[in-house]
């Protein structure tokens, strides 16, 4: 994302339906109605695919993240996103499967 050619972090997640580690660069968090969620691209380009996950679980070692199922909701974070992103071109994805953040130790 070239927001003044910001380095976006590089995370690594736990795909739990393939079971196999992905990396993804998180461009941006939020919160909206006490929830946190997150703006994933698998690579680090203005035009790359973006993915909304909701956090839903947080325990001492792992937060886990969930695509965003309803419409209203999802439809609301685009809005959100597209504000604080507004100088990229993202390509805007439903992802359907559940990721897990390992917490460092």
């Amino acid at each position: 994302m070239s927001e003044q050619n910001k380095k976006l972090e590089r995370i690594s997640f736990f795909d739990v339906d393939n079971n196999e580690e992905v990396e993804l660069y998180v461009i941006e968090e939020t919160t909206l109605k006490e929830n946190r969620y997150l703006l994933v691209a698998e690579e680090d380009s203005d035009e790359s695919e973006a993915y909304i996950f909701k956090e839903v679980k947080e325990d001492d070692k792992d937060i886990t993240y969930v695509p965003v199922e309803e419409d209203d909701e999802y439809e609301a974070l685009i809005k959100v996103f597209g504000e604080l992103v507004e100088d990229t071109d993202l390509i805007w994805q439903r992802m359907e499967v559940k990721i897990v953040r390992k917490q460092k130790t």
